[in-house]
């Protein structure tokens, strides 16, 4: 048997302001956005992915930006940075996992399950970004 997961709720406080973000900032598709009462629901999902977030109202009683680890993945880490950063998305500067913490990434980094970048989103919730080229 199969176990997916499919959907993750981020809260969020202003939801066309964090689909704007998640739609042209990050390039997620937008699924669909519904409206039902006083409930709004918005499914973004990253490309490639298996995996959607959802925004929207009424839909969690977690604080906006209380949620942190999310994670994506791409295989270069570098172009995934030039890209957010192009369309406008606060985002470190490309680090290295070492054994003694992050670091700033250098050209001679293997980066290849070690290169991360790190952003929030309008409300703080807090996203990293990896490249992984290879899996063992």
């Amino acid at each position: 048997m199969n176990w997916t997961l499919e959907v993750v709720v981020v809260p969020v406080s202003d939801v066309d302001r964090a689909r704007t973000f998640y739609e042209k900032g990050l390039g997620f598709a937008v699924d669909h956005d519904t409206g039902a009462g006083e409930r709004r629901f918005v499914q973004l999902t990253p490309p490639g992915s298996g995996c959607s977030v959802v925004i929207g109202t009424g839909l969690t009683e977690t604080a906006p930006g209380a949620l942190q680890g999310l994670q994506l993945v791409v295989n270069d880490v570098r172009k995934a940075r030039a890209e957010l950063a192009g369309r406008g998305v606060e985002v470190s500067e490309v680090r290295f996992a070492s054994p003694d913490g992050f670091r700033a990434a250098t050209d001679d980094d293997d980066l290849n399950n070690a290169g991360f970048v790190f952003l929030s989103d309008p409300d703080g919730n807090g996203w990293a970004v990896q490249q992984i080229t290879s899996r063992p």
